[in-house]
């Protein structure tokens, strides 16, 4: 890396490079949004409250050097008396530039850590889509996704990385 390339810096790296583990959030934004309300009028004259049903599931995938992105995808499926309310499918995203990061900390990361950030988003996306289509706003609760990335690991026979902290915000 050149001086060009680094910038100005009031110190030079101790080898020439930078080895520091880095962590960004470089952009996030909607992949694709779906809102459903197939028995709309009649819907609203239903008093019941309706049974919603949540189901996430987290990939991700790197896009570029260093650069990877997550994508948070939520499906919500709510019924009253045997009949659809409505149904939201949601893929949220975020570009995340990782640096240095040691390979067995890259996926608990981008499983656990990577979904928690961009949640509070894709759930104000969902809740607006909700109150858009006629319904109360859905909030939901917050979900751990990193004790469910160690949970899973573990059923998985895979180690679960608990030592020390990655991609703290």
């Amino acid at each position: 890396m050149s001086d060009q390339d680094r910038g100005t810096t009031a110190e030079p790296y101790s080898n020439g490079e930078d080895t520091t583990p880095a962590v960004g959030l470089l952009s996030q934004y909607v992949k694709d949004l779906s809102f459903e309300n197939p028995n709309a009028p009649a819907i609203y004259q239903n008093q019941t409250a309706p049974q919603i049903d949540v189901q996430f599931n987290i990939g991700s995938g790197q896009v570029g050097e260093d650069v990877y992105e997550v994508v948070l995808k939520i499906e919500v499926r709510a019924e009253a008396e045997s009949q659809v309310a409505f149904i939201v499918d949601l893929s949220f995203a975020g570009l995340f530039g990782l640096r240095n990061i040691p390979a067995e900390h890259l996926q608990p990361f981008l499983l656990g850590e990577a979904p928690r950030l961009i949640f509070p988003f894709a759930r104000r996306v969902l809740a607006d889509a909700v109150r858009d289509g006629g319904f109360p706003p859905l909030l939901l609760e917050p979900i751990d996704f990193a004790a469910l990335y160690q949970q899973q690991a573990q059923a998985e026979g895979q180690p679960a990385v608990t030592t020390g902290e990655v991609g703290t915000a």
